[in-house]
């Protein structure tokens, strides 16, 4: 999960505009919100990635609120699908639900591993 998220963050900076193009027209400073999601998920994918649980489940949350904050522009996607003609529909409708996958995939991130777990001394 780590590296996927690393990945993320790298192409906002690689396509930027591509990313600006898919920001709701509601939200003002689109540049500097991509660069900024870009950040967040590069450094909750580092997060996850580093042998530190507390970080680890830190990192988790964080792409947590992260999927929840860019969700509205899955759905601006949906909602002006004239505006993406080169995205099949299909592929809309779908990261909807792909996000609730990335969430639970990320949630998972968050749970104590048994052997920190209180009482648990092995």
């Amino acid at each position: 999960m780590g590296t996927l998220y690393l990945a993320a963050g790298i192409a906002h900076f690689v396509a930027t505009r591509t990313y600006e193009a898919i920001m709701p027209d509601y939200l003002t400073a689109h540049h500097a919100l991509v660069l900024i999601s870009g950040v967040a998920e590069f450094a909750g994918g580092l997060g996850i990635l580093l042998p530190y649980p507390k970080l680890n489940r830190a990192a988790a949350w964080g792409i947590i609120l992260l999927l929840i904050a860019v969700s509205p522009a899955n759905l601006w996607m949906l909602q002006h699908p004239e505006r993406y003609a080169n995205i099949p529909l299909w592929v809309l409708w779908a990261r909807l639900p792909l996000q609730l996958v990335l969430i639970a995939w990320a949630w998972a991130y968050t749970r104590v591993p048994a052997a920190q777990r209180v009482g648990n001394q092995g």
